[in-house]
């Protein structure tokens, strides 16, 4: 990729702005829920109950940003009362191997992290104390 990410200019490397975009929670998690939807489209309300602790402007947000990014498709039912629907598009759906590695590499290193963070926490406070 020849960008300013070679140059280490990182406020103009597009890795950057999709990390930015798919590395909070919210992105990965909806990815993953509507990846495992049965038919892979779920309603709002459906995703709003499958991803926890999401509130409803996060998830509008999130939802409207990968559409702009391409890789979740809304598919709007003029209806009464309206029904929307989410899919993940081809490029959302090239998301999963990733997606999918970086959650098997959490679940596998979870213990180590755990008692990385137990570790640290314990330092700092000693060191908080003796200060």
């Amino acid at each position: 990729m020849k960008n300013s990410c070679q140059n280490h200019d990182f406020s103009k490397c597009p890795i950057r702005e999709m990390l930015t975009r798919l590395g909070d929670k919210w992105s990965i998690l909806t990815i993953h829920t509507l990846a495992q939807a049965p038919g892979q489209r779920l309603r709002f309300s459906a995703l709003l109950k499958g991803i926890q602790g999401i509130s409803q402007r996060m998830l509008t947000t999130t939802l409207r940003n990968l559409e702009r990014d391409g890789a979740v498709r809304r598919h709007y039912f003029p209806e009464v009362p309206p029904r929307v629907e989410y899919e993940l598009t081809a490029l959302g759906k090239s998301l999963l191997g990733p997606v999918q590695a970086l959650m098997v590499w959490v679940e596998a290193n979870w213990g180590e992290i755990s008692a990385a963070r137990a570790t640290f926490d314990a330092a700092l406070k000693k060191r908080d104390t003796a200060a």
